[in-house]
């Protein structure tokens, strides 16, 4: 009896514990992470990182529950732009990565000033590559729709939200900078705090511009690129304020707002990998659609739920991938290379265990799942078949999320790029067309080139990160 009592009083000091690391997480208590209790400093900084995902998966599933009652055709358009916007992202995160390593390494060193000077360089950047793909971007929308398969419907009549979405493009590239300046100098929960404002922002704007509201008339399709424009626009204004103005050790002042080229180009050359490395795998994905094109607007919008919906589950385990890359980072500059490799092992269990969990619900139930969003039959069946096939490969790719995003945290962005290149260029998009065209497979083959894909990039990362040669990498 005495046993059990003594078992019940840990395990109710364990879950005590565990919540308070919970409240701390989000509160964004200050943290050293290149001392203490590892695991401690996992939950730490991957618990708002989760959060700060969970919303992001959120807003992609609310806002393709918006669209979808529209038609297939502006479904069919949100996932044709997203795969262009996925350009875009690679950007974003490539130049966050950059920056996490950067400012990791100095937070790791106990550089604050030169993490200061890191910081508005990886921003200076970032405002210069928007601008240039903004104004080619609106010009040429109706014309990359046409490219990338639409109908004659879709690039005549909608082709205003790729252009709004292209336009604004600057939102999303600074919204991953600030974030990454943010995280990587210890504080994840005021990037999750910036994140839950830019998308409750558009859940809000998202039915009210589609649909319209009393004055407000509707916008139908271009509503929903206006909202995520402002949603994203205002919580930016909320990162630099908090950045000139907030209380954590990474603060911006007027010293450091000259042009210094000498990080702008550590900036480039670390995210000239990092981009490149998300540009192949993006480019993959947008040749995975062009694939899909052809057998109709319904196959495509099945795709394109089935996507977003496994983005839900993907967001959150990149917050984990993150945390790992920062805890890599940190600790490399504490010239602590052993607690650094531990965070990653630790971390890709995690995440393994995560998306596990949520792959066997995707398998068992994928009508069910894809039922809460759409009511066409002929769409549930097309997605539910991509969602349950590409979520076989789940526990693979969550070790390998981690692996590759801890290499580019030690600020080796080059190998990523080359596992990416052989992956997905080499192999995925011959063999997806092979299997969907040629044998005849259909959609059903790109699905299974993604997983075989996806499989191969993480045990190649895995023989890479065993090496260790990213321990000795100098940022």
């Amino acid at each position: 009896m005495s046993q059990l009592t003594d078992i019940s009083k840990i395990n109710r000091h364990s879950f005590k514990a565990f919540i308070n690391i919970i409240k701390q997480s989000i509160s964004g208590t200050e943290y050293d992470y290149t001392n203490g209790s590892l695991p401690r400093a996992i939950l730490l900084l991957s618990i708002p990182m989760v959060l700060e995902m969970v919303m992001e998966s959120v807003f992609a599933i609310v806002d393709i529950y918006f669209v979808s009652r529209l038609g297939p055709e502006a479904v069919a358009t949100v996932g044709l732009t997203e795969s262009l916007i996925n350009i875009i992202y690679a950007l974003g995160v490539g130049f966050s990565i950059a920056t996490t390593a950067l400012i990791s390494r100095r937070i790791g060193e106990k550089n604050h000033e030169k993490a200061a000077i890191s910081a508005v360089q990886a921003i200076i950047t970032g405002i210069v590559v928007s601008v240039l793909i903004a104004v080619p971007g609106i010009i040429f929308s109706k014309d990359l729709l046409k490219l990338m398969g639409a109908s004659a419907a879709i690039y005549n009549e909608m082709h205003m939200y790729t252009a709004i979405m292209l336009g604004s493009n600057i939102t999303i590239i600074l919204l991953f900078i600030i974030n990454a300046v943010f995280r990587s100098s210890g504080y994840p929960a005021i990037s999750m705090r910036v994140l839950w404002i830019a998308n409750l922002l558009n859940l809000v704007l998202d039915p009210i511009l589609i649909f319209g509201l009393g004055p407000i008339p509707a916008l139908g399709l271009e509503g929903a690129a206006i909202a995520t424009t402002i949603g994203r626009g205002l919580a930016i204004i909320y990162q630099v304020y908090l950045l000139a103005n907030g209380k954590q050790r990474l603060r911006i002042l007027r010293r450091h707002l000259l042009i210094n080229w000498q990080i702008i180009l550590s900036v480039f050359r670390l995210s000239t990998g990092a981009v490149t490395q998300h540009l192949v795998s993006t480019l993959s994905w947008i040749g995975l659609v062009r694939i899909i094109a052809e057998f109709g607007s319904e196959v495509i919008a099945g795709y394109t739920i089935a996507i977003r919906v496994i983005i839900f589950v993907i967001l959150p385990s990149l917050g984990i991938s993150n945390a790992a890359a920062t805890l890599v980072g940190q600790n490399l500059g504490a010239k602590q290379p052993f607690r650094a490799e531990r965070s990653v092992w630790l971390a890709g269990k995690l995440n393994m265990l995560l998306l596990g969990v949520i792959g066997i619900l995707f398998i068992v139930l994928p009508e069910t799942i894809l039922g809460l969003f759409l009511s066409e039959t002929s769409v549930i069946s097309s997605g539910s078949t991509g969602l349950q096939i590409i979520s076989f490969g789940f526990v693979m790719y969550g070790l390998g999320m981690v692996l590759v995003e801890s290499i580019n945290g030690a600020g080796d962005t080059a190998t990523p790029v080359k596992i990416n290149i052989l992956c997905f260029w080499i192999i995925e998009i011959p063999l997806a067309y092979m299997l969907a065209i040629y044998f005849g497979m259909q959609e059903k083959g790109v699905y299974y080139s993604i997983i075989i894909a996806e499989s191969l990039m993480t045990l190649m990362a895995l023989a890479i990160f065993k090496r260790g040669k990213w321990k000795l990498k100098q940022v």
